[in-house]
């Protein structure tokens, strides 16, 4: 602390080069402050510093450590504590550029694994950035001393130093029920589970956060179950969504796409206040939409799509501008690839003729002058086949009451069983729907990634970085994330950016998609999401762990990728 101190006053009014004299590790009176990377300029990227306090100091409870889930939701906790802290520091820093900016990597409503803070049973830390003060590009090194010595010690004392047993006893809490209610959905094939009472619409378009004076959800009589989950006296009651088809219907603006994308954001837990706690989806479940322009690269979508005009090769089908329906299928195929086990798709979001294709067009148009075969025909050889399950909203075609298992109406966002009566429409009014001659789904392409083509994108400099939650940028070239709906943080995508040098630059790389997913889940449960680093004591970055289908989705979108397509499956 001292050291610090006498530092800051030897280099008061330098270069603000003379910075990088204050790397390393300082000791204060409760805590080791370790200064990993100091910026060259006080407009570039700020400094990163993480804080180490020893269990001697903020003592480490074992039960917050017994489940990886309590882990991870105890350090989600801390970090909202610290962010909030920090929003309220009243202790002003001044100076130009990024001078003075204290900051931490802070969840949204979300609960995601991520580096801000981590708990080990020796100590916790605490990774920040910091803006090191400047007077133009001069060192302000009293502006310094009171970033070091009265804004950090005091967040510190507010938020770590300050932790509430009883808010500490709730995120396990928390945790503990997530992981209860996820066995339960294993145990009985629920795909995804919607608690009565919760609060499916959000406050706007561009907020996750819980819209006020929305209608709770309840359950349909005829899909709800109760279970007793821990920390609950009352049994836990809600919609089950089962394995199969689900459609759901209803006119427009009733809540089918609110409903929709609950579940694709039930991937993740959330916190308690946030409406949708206990909504719940299957981890493997995947949102498929079109998405006009993106390039594919060997996917077999010879399922949906065969015999082009211009004569393409479906079964290894590339292109740099994909259409509509080639993008929607090649989207289906890459999720089936990556292990999807169900899938979640909107209408509204969809290409029409990859949907549907009704009576009077298949009149019109012969079988062997339309190459898609459209999903509606194979949805069924989905589940039967592979096992794959679909929830489908579905506003303007009744074709999907055939062979639907679960028919849910949306009434003002209130949700009403209509499977039986669905099925007796499709009953009254049979269609000569055109049969897929093949009655079994298909096969998919088990693709070999050529990460050698990932390295050379990399350029001289190697450079891969995040662009915001939408952009990873390597070297010159951008891959365009901004319809991968399911993809929440852009720490996520700074952590999938590491993913893409890490495989760049492997040793072994001669590895299916699958293999690759496989390989990155299990070093990052092994060492952390810091796993691509060459120097493990350091600030790990601000990163968030991504599901493998997300990181698929960044290599599969990368334009001049290469694969080889050895095998089917």
């Amino acid at each position: 602390m001292k050291r610090l101190e006498e530092q800051l006053k030897r280099i008061d009014g330098k270069s603000y080069k003379a910075y990088k004299d204050i790397q390393g590790i300082f000791s204060f009176e409760k805590y080791k402050l370790h200064m990993d990377y100091v910026q060259g300029d006080p407009f570039a990227a700020p400094s990163k510093i993480r804080i180490t306090i020893p269990n001697n100091q903020q003592k480490i409870e074992s039960e917050w450590l017994e489940t990886t889930r309590r882990r991870v939701y105890v350090e989600d906790y801390i970090a909202r504590v610290i962010n909030k802290a920090i929003s309220k520091n009243n202790i002003h820093v001044k100076g130009t550029g990024k001078s003075g900016l204290i900051a931490i990597d802070g969840p949204d409503q979300h609960i995601v694994d991520r580096t801000a803070v981590q708990l080990t049973h020796e100590e916790l830390t605490i990774c920040l950035t910091i803006g090191l003060p400047a007077n133009g590009r001069k060192i302000n090194g009293k502006e310094a001393e009171k970033l070091f010595f009265q804004a950090l010690p005091l967040i510190m004392k507010q938020s770590a130093f300050s932790l509430q047993e009883k808010q500490l006893t709730e995120a396990m809490q928390l945790a503990d029920q997530h992981d209860a209610i996820r066995k339960k959905m294993d145990e009985e094939n629920w795909i995804a589970f919607i608690a009565n009472g919760a609060i499916l619409p959000r406050s706007s378009g561009i907020s996750t956060k819980p819209m006020k004076d929305a209608i709770p959800f309840q359950s349909p009589e005829e899909n709800e179950v109760s279970f007793s989950i821990p920390h609950l006296q009352a049994p836990m009651k809600g919609m089950a969504i089962k394995q199969g088809i689900t459609l759901i219907v209803g006119g427009g603006f009733h809540g089918k796409s609110t409903l929709l994308e609950a579940l694709e954001q039930g991937v993740y837990e959330h916190i308690a206040g946030d409406g949708r706690e206990y909504v719940l989806t299957n981890p493997a479940a995947v949102k498929i939409r079109a998405e006009d322009g993106r390039s594919v690269s060997k996917v077999n979508i010879s399922p949906f799509i065969n015999d082009l005009p211009n004569k393409a090769d479906t079964d290894h089908f590339t292109t740099e501008n994909a259409s509509g329906s080639t993008s929607q299928a090649a989207n289906v195929m890459e999720a089936l690839e990556a292990g999807a086990t169900s899938l979640l798709i909107d209408e509204d979001t969809s290409a029409t003729n990859f949907m549907i294709r009704d009576e009077r067009m298949q009149q019109l148009v012969a079988k062997n002058k339309e190459p898609i075969t459209p999903f509606v025909q194979k949805v069924k050889q989905l589940r039967d086949d592979l096992g794959i399950s679909t929830v489908l909203v579905m506003g303007g075609s009744g074709d999907y009451f055939d062979i639907a298992d679960e028919v849910i109406m949306m009434d003002q966002y209130v949700p009403v069983n209509v499977t039986s009566k669905a099925l007796a429409i499709a009953e009254a009014d049979q269609k000569e729907v055109l049969k897929e001659k093949d009655s079994s789904f298909g096969k998919w392409s088990d693709r070999v990634i050529q990460t050698e083509s990932i390295k050379r994108k990399l350029g001289s400099k190697a450079k891969v970085q995040a662009k915001g939650k939408q952009t990873i940028l390597i070297d010159k070239q951008s891959i365009d994330l901004s319809l991968v709906e399911q993809l929440i943080d852009v720490s996520q995508t700074r952590m999938i950016a590491n993913v893409l040098k890490y495989m760049a630059f492997a040793e072994n790389n001669k590895k299916t998609m699958q293999e690759w997913l496989d390989e990155i889940e299990t070093l990052i449960n092994q060492q952390g999401l810091q796993f691509t680093q060459k120097q493990k004591n350091k600030h790990p970055g601000d990163l968030a762990r991504p599901r493998r289908f997300e990181i698929a989705a960044a290599i599969n979108r990368l334009r001049g990728m290469t694969v080889e397509s050895p095998g089917r499956k």
